[in-house]
């Protein structure tokens, strides 16, 4: 009967459409299996980019990484920290109050001097807290597998911060801060190289650090 021809129609082209639907979703999967995974390693890259918090118990403590752009790092740093720092060493660099010859300078609500024996760190912020062209790194890196000692400092109009807090019946302050180093010069040479492709975010915090002048 015309009735069932119909229906047997409709069923066997509906079938056909689900099967070519799956055909070509299929030949997608890897695409999709792929892209969950690149979804993944960039949220674990994300938490381990979170900046750590010195912890405000005991002595003056503090910490600070050294983060490299991801135009400039393997896979554009999607990689977790370990796995990436076999593949190129120098993507991410920290350092601490346990560094080799720290010395705590000038520490103040709108600066924060702190150095050892292969790097110093200067931050400065302006009446606005707005970072300061004085701000400054200096560090060893390795670039073009040569070790190289680098000055690095903000762009004129740098996103960063210095956010201070007093401790109750002390001079000490806590603190964190943020910055973009957009230009990086050869210590030795004195000069302006090419690199980074874009700034490197340096991210740090620091508990009971005294407050004044040295």
């Amino acid at each position: 009967p015309y009735y069932f021809d119909s229906l047997y129609h409709l069923i066997t082209t509906t079938t056909a459409a689900i099967i070519r639907s799956m055909k070509k979703f299929r030949k997608k999967w890897p695409i999709l299996i792929a892209l969950a995974l690149l979804a993944c390693l960039v949220m674990f890259r994300s938490r381990q980019d979170a900046p750590g918090v010195a912890t405000p118990s005991g002595g003056p403590s503090f910490e600070f990484r050294v983060v490299k752009p991801r135009l400039a790092r393997p896979l554009f740093g999607i990689l977790p920290a370990k796995i990436e720092e076999k593949l190129e060493a120098g993507g991410e660099l920290r350092f601490d109050h346990n560094s080799r010859g720290t010395r705590i300078g000038s520490v103040g609500p709108n600066r924060l001097e702190l150095s050892a024996d292969d790097w110093k760190l200067f931050i400065e912020t302006d009446s606005k807290g707005n970072i300061a062209p004085g701000t400054q790194l200096v560090y060893p890196m390795i670039l073009a597998e040569k070790p190289r000692t680098l000055r690095c400092r903000p762009a004129n109009d740098s996103d960063g911060y210095l956010r201070t807090t007093a401790r109750a019946g002390s001079d000490a302050l806590d603190g964190r801060f943020m910055v973009e180093l957009a230009t990086c010069e050869n210590v030795e040479t004195g000069k302006v190289i090419e690199w980074p492709p874009r700034p490197l975010t340096l991210r740090g915090s620091f508990a009971g650090l005294p407050q004044g002048l040295r």
